[in-house]
């Protein structure tokens, strides 16, 4: 009696994939990853350096509000008797 147990091309079946193609897809995953993430922090790096430049060219759009105390934030307490 022969079994076929189907592969997917490596020559190895699915239940039992070996301890070297888990490493390999791991090396690949974080490889994949750590260049997806360096991507994403230039990205993200040149958008702020675009907005500083940007607020730095337009102060008046930009202009610093006077600090408010606690007191006057918040609403005047009247208790409910």
């Amino acid at each position: 009696v022969v079994l076929f147990v189907p592969n997917d091309g490596f020559g190895l079946s699915r239940r039992n994939p070996g301890v070297h193609r888990q490493i390999l897809f791991t090396t690949v995953g974080w490889f994949v990853g750590y260049h997806l993430t360096k991507r994403a922090e230039y990205v993200h790096a040149k958008r702020d350096r675009e907005l500083f430049e940007y607020v730095r060219q337009h102060p008046e759009d930009f202009k610093i509000k006077e600090k408010k105390r606690m007191g006057e934030l918040l609403e005047d307490f009247y208790p409910v008797r």
